[in-house]
């Protein structure tokens, strides 16, 4: 999985990056939404491992596509757990810097597709209501007004 780097490799790796990279590996935001989202997830003992594959991603040596994967081996969380962290990491985090992650890693880095509206094919659908019918005979419960 992820390799481990010193902290001498990691600043040669670090020295390549485009500014806009490098100003994203250390932003404030970036790390109160890595917080934000292992807070919200109930992984904050984990927050330091997460902090440091999303490094790893953003310096590029880990690709973003292998990111859930290395959450999921590395962190031994569940696989919804680490698809849900994944998919807020990559909105939050990776989206704002997504065309210098594709040129790093020379990949097109698709969004997670949106759900489409299923709809019934049209033997399953329900058949029309129908009106109820006037009453045929004379109502003898009503009185007749004078």
């Amino acid at each position: 999985m992820p390799k481990k780097y010193t902290s001498e490799e990691f600043w040669k790796l670090y020295e390549k990056l485009p500014q806009e990279l490098k100003d994203a590996l250390f932003a404030e935001e970036t790390g109160n939404n890595i917080y934000d989202i292992c807070k919200r997830n109930g992984i904050e003992e984990n927050l330091e491992e997460v902090v440091e594959y999303v490094g790893q991603v953003l310096v590029g040596v880990l690709p973003p596509d292998e990111f859930q994967e290395a959450l999921e081996k590395e962190l031994k969380l569940e696989k919804n757990i680490a698809k849900k962290i994944s998919h807020e990491i990559n909105r939050f985090v990776f989206y704002p810097v997504k065309p210098l992650l594709e040129e790093l890693y020379k990949i097109e880095i698709t969004p997670p597709a949106k759900p489409t509206k299923i709809t019934p094919p049209p033997e399953a659908e329900a058949p029309p209501e129908e009106k109820p019918k006037a009453p045929t005979k004379k109502d003898t419960y009503r009185e007749p007004i004078k």
